[in-house]
């Protein structure tokens, strides 16, 4: 049986100091690394090129699936996997992804578990796990419709589950923590203000208070979030101040 070609794709700005460490992940699991450079000023394309990646520079867009959909269509594996550079592969991973690929009757796509770490700490509770991606799919079976940067791949055919678990460090520091707050709120707020929505009071009041309240309460209390404590308190925090920025963006900016 010849052994199915395995394709990973990343998008990528200003992520050098995290990229190398996920392209060392996927060593020996790889057949390709395709990477979306998207306009980088820190040296990322250079990090890729040197562990052999096929780079690509693109425009920094702020729909990031956009540059997503590029990556995964220069991908020429029969496999694709989707990665962010603050993502991991573990070997255990990495074993069951080869072995799925290699089955005759494999689906058309696999979600997987995922763990996150916020300041070096994995979320066991607060909705942070399993948190299940969609990351692994057949070429050409999966697309982004590319409206929303929390949109998931759309697939033709049937979904299976992986049992073991992707690492994600989106938020190693406070300063990360900060500006992905900020970047997630921004973008929500534009793509509510193209959809026509604009600030009122009844907006005001669930967007400064009944959502990230109810979120805060929720994530926290229900969902054993302070079982994880202060990066667990700090992500629900975080989840709820990203209503309150929304608001703000799209009454100020």
């Amino acid at each position: 049986m010849v052994k199915p070609r395995l394709s990973v794709a990343i998008i990528a700005h200003d992520e050098a100091a995290d990229l190398a460490a996920c392209l060392a992940s996927v060593r020996g699991l790889a057949d390709e690394v395709v990477v979306a450079d998207c306009d980088s000023s820190d040296g990322t394309g250079a990090v890729a090129r040197r562990a052999g990646a096929r780079v690509f520079r693109r425009p920094n867009l702020a729909n990031i699936h956009v540059n997503t959909s590029f990556a995964l269509a220069r991908c020429r594996g029969d496999w694709i996997l989707n990665l962010d550079p603050d993502e991991r592969i573990s070997r255990a991973l990495a074993r069951e992804i080869t072995h799925v690929i290699r089955r005759p009757r494999a689906d058309a796509a696999y979600d997987m578990p995922r763990r996150n770490y916020y300041f070096g700490r994995w979320l066991r509770h607060g909705a942070k796990y399993p948190d299940p991606v969609r990351r692994l799919y057949r070429r050409g079976a999966a697309r982004f419709p590319n409206r929303h940067v929390h949109e998931k791949v759309r697939v033709r055919g049937r979904i299976g589950s992986l049992r073991e678990a992707l690492d994600h460090h989106p938020y190693p520091d406070l300063a990360a923590y900060l500006r992905k707050l900020d970047f997630y709120a921004r973008f929500q707020a534009r793509f509510l203000a193209r959809r026509g929505v604009r600030p009122s009071a009844r907006l005001a009041v669930r967007y400064l208070a009944w959502l990230p309240a109810s979120r805060f309460v929720r994530r926290y209390v229900f969902w054993l979030g302070f079982l994880d404590g202060l990066p667990g308190f700090l992500a629900c925090v975080h989840d709820a101040l990203t209503h309150i920025l929304t608001y703000a963006h799209l009454e100020l900016d």
